[in-house]
């Protein structure tokens, strides 16, 4: 009997169905408060969550791949070099790099260095007055030999160790200001940037569908005239980043090319364009130069022979900017997952408001019956 009982209970409940009660409250106060909350959280959801935000979307990430070409022709007419021109093969060092490129624009420059004998260049941990100052086998990363355990005349007032090295050696200096490429500011770059979007299986590229080889040859980067020409003047890349490019070419330094895709692909892909901006990377004003120079620069050679099959080379150190691209962006398109999520988490948040709603309502009801008692 008592399992029998039991049963019927578990099936009595199982099948049972209850509503809420209703609860109407007359109050100005408590209806004003409760539409004005719901039309909140409903602008909120829809206005917000689905329009601005896209809230109805699945989103991607890009995947991207990007070239770049240099072109440009410089002259200088200098006492070491003489009349010579640079061209791409001069000046892109090295020629390619990975979403970035570098462009030189100064250089201090030692001719016919060899490996030879000469005096260290005085600095201090150099400087001698005797061969007991010198330790023959000696290599410090701040000179620029081995020590061969002489100390030698530097000039009519410096002695210095002697080493073994490319001499004659790197005098530190300034470099040149205006800097030797300053017609550099008027070489281009063709910048080709393919995108990805894997989850929806949709690509596109920078050089859009209606560009063809005739605008390439002739069109320039403008933001009014040509916003979709992938081929920019250096600068006014520097100039939109709000640095002078003659100034920046003295010491060198680092531009970023940001390159954003932010794509709705419920729209027609022809919506779906990238967008350029420019901005200096590196802190042109730290709190001490004379610590830490924020310039950009290093040094490369080129070798030869000489009459007497002796190896010669000329040592650069080479200034100029280092432009990196970067490229963003994100797709939406609609799913109905994302969709049904939020529209739940409104409905959800609305039900909260009535629950908040309903226990104001309650205290106010409250309060009042004990007042009137």
């Amino acid at each position: 009997m008592e399992t029998r009982g039991c049963c019927a209970s578990i099936c009595q409940c199982f099948f049972e169905y209850s509503t809420p009660k209703i609860l109407i409250i007359r109050s100005f106060k408590v209806g004003t408060l409760n539409r004005i909350t719901q039309a909140l959280v409903i602008a909120y959801v829809i206005g917000y969550v689905c329009v601005l935000n896209k809230g109805y979307q699945d989103t991607d990430a890009v995947l991207s791949s990007v070239t770049t070409k240099v072109k440009g022709i410089a002259l200088t007419n200098t006492s070491d070099l003489g009349l010579r021109i640079w061209d791409v093969a001069d000046y892109i060092i090295p020629p390619q790099e990975e979403s970035s490129f570098f462009v030189l624009t100064n250089l201090l420059i030692t001719l016919n260095q060899t490996q030879s004998h000469c005096p260290e260049v005085p600095k201090t941990g150099f400087d001698c007055t005797s061969d007991r100052d010198c330790k023959a086998g000696s290599r410090d990363t701040r000179g620029n030999g081995v020590q061969t355990g002489k100390c030698v005349r530097y000039s009519a007032v410096d002695k210095t160790c002697e080493v073994l090295a490319w001499c004659p050696l790197e005098l530190d200096k300034e470099p040149p200001n205006p800097p030797m490429l300053a017609d550099a500011e008027n070489f281009t770059v063709l910048i080709k940037n393919s995108i990805r979007y894997p989850k929806f299986n949709f690509n596109k590229r920078n050089i859009l569908p209606y560009v063809n080889k005739t605008y390439l040859e002739q069109c320039v980067f403008n933001r009014i005239t040509d916003p979709d020409c992938p081929i920019f003047r250096l600068k006014d890349m520097v100039t939109e980043a709000n640095e002078d490019f003659q100034t920046m070419a003295v010491h060198g330094g680092v531009m970023g090319v940001q390159i954003r895709w932010e794509c709705d692909l419920d729209m027609p892909s022809s919506w779906c364009v990238p967008r350029y901006t420019f901005r200096r990377l590196d802190n042109k004003d730290p709190t001490d130069l004379s610590l830490t120079p924020n310039y950009y620069n290093h040094r490369f050679a080129k070798y030869y022979k000489n009459g007497n099959n002796e190896e010669t080379r000329t040592l650069i150190k080479g200034f100029g900017i280092r432009f990196d691209v970067m490229v963003f962006g994100q797709a939406g398109k609609f799913n109905i997952v994302p969709t049904l999520l939020n529209v739940g988490a409104g409905l959800a948040l609305l039900g909260l408001v009535s629950i908040v709603l309903l226990s104001h309502a309650v205290c106010v009801v409250v309060m009042a019956t004990v007042y009137i008692c």
